[in-house]
């Protein structure tokens, strides 16, 4: 088991950020929370699959939402709202949970789950069910595993605390819980997936706080050492980079609990004369150069500030930002059949068949 300390987190918050693919929350919020608990002495444990028991009792707290810009203080009271869930599920079973899991990699739903865990004295695990953000609670590895996502607890900053048994399946949780979000300024607490070590392990994918970590120190580094921060988080995650501009067209809206939204990016550089387009579900799910289908879910889309290296989150992508468009392939898990049926760009109704980055005959040479 290892002790987080400060600059490990923020190590960790910056790759996190990077990996939530423009979604996962924001990291300003999220790194504003740790710090608030740095400040009140509480501890952060980071725990290994191996080290959990199997007879462990762990559950996943998270936010349920709309991204929204960094400047509306949206997800200042997320922690409470997922620590009420998270209390309110272990009441409900009666039993003291060991760990907490992050539901997802990104700057702000893992920062919660890292504050959740912090506040109770217990620790995170190392690893989550995605591997990246993603935008729908059915999203998970945990379905694909057929682990159960009840019973579980939703609390919002109304004070409203609900403790779901049963449900048919992940799609309609996902429809219940988004609507209680909808119903409470687009953000909900959520706790879910209560499950043994022994069921943990067998269903998530392993060390993704530690991938995401060494992205977050190998971007600090190279921004010390004077490197180019891009090329280092390429690398650390054996990524690719795929396009470089600044952004010409911005677009976003809330609809049905989701921030759903598209960039334009005009190339630059070697780019220059060219067309990177994405569309993001809050997350980035599929990019288009020139007209032509570039990169698509369940691999990761990242956009990044080229100058500092941090990702820049939907929709604080705004026009006239230079960015960098970097990639990563997904993890294994999401390039079965069944995962590419749950998570591929056909599930968010574009007819276009899934394609591994590093199949992409551009970015050949250019794997780290």
């Amino acid at each position: 088991m290892q002790t987080l300390n400060r600059q490990n987190l923020e190590d960790l918050i910056r790759g996190c950020a990077i990996l939530g693919t423009g979604g996962g929350g924001s990291p300003v919020q999220g790194l504003r929370r740790i710090q608030d608990d740095l400040a009140a002495d509480r501890t952060f444990k980071l725990v290994d699959l191996g080290e959990i028991p199997d007879a462990a009792l762990i559950a996943s707290p998270y936010m349920c939402g709309s991204v929204t810009p960094e400047d509306t203080g949206a997800e200042s009271a997320a922690e409470l709202q997922c620590l009420g869930a998270f209390r309110g599920l272990q009441e409900y079973l009666g039993k003291t949970f060991f760990a907490a899991i992050a539901t997802e990699i990104g700057g702000g739903n893992t920062a919660v789950a890292l504050s959740v865990a912090a506040r109770l004295g217990i620790p995170i695990v190392d690893a989550d069910p995605a591997g990246r953000s993603v935008p729908e609670l059915q999203h998970t590895t945990f379905y694909l595993e057929d682990v159960p996502i009840t019973p579980m607890a939703v609390a919002t900053a109304s004070g409203d605390r609900i403790i779901l048994t049963r449900v048919s399946d992940d799609f309609r949780a996902e429809a219940i819980v988004r609507s209680i979000a909808v119903v409470s300024d687009n953000r909900a607490g959520v706790t879910d997936h209560p499950m043994d070590g022994k069921t943990l392990k067998d269903s998530v994918i392993p060390k993704t706080l530690s991938k995401a970590l060494a992205i977050g120190e190998a971007v600090r580094a190279a921004r010390a050492a004077g490197d180019d921060p891009v090329d280092a988080a390429v690398l650390a995650g054996e990524g690719y980079r795929l396009f470089a501009g600044v952004v010409d067209r911005a677009d976003w809206k809330i609809e049905e609990g989701f921030t759903i939204g598209k960039l334009n990016v005009s190339g630059r550089g070697q780019d220059s004369g060219h067309q990177y387009r994405i569309w993001y579900k809050n997350e980035h799910i599929i990019a288009w150069l020139d007209g032509v289908p570039d990169v698509t879910a369940p691999d990761l889309i990242c956009v990044l500030d080229p100058e500092t290296g941090e990702a820049v989150t939907n929709p604080n992508c705004k026009e006239g930002v230079e960015v960098a468009v970097i990639g990563y392939p997904a993890p294994e898990r999401w390039r079965s059949k069944q995962g590419l049926e749950l998570f591929g760009p056909r599930h968010f109704g574009y007819d276009l068949s899934y394609r591994r980055i590093e199949k992409n005959s551009r970015l050949g040479q250019e794997a780290k």
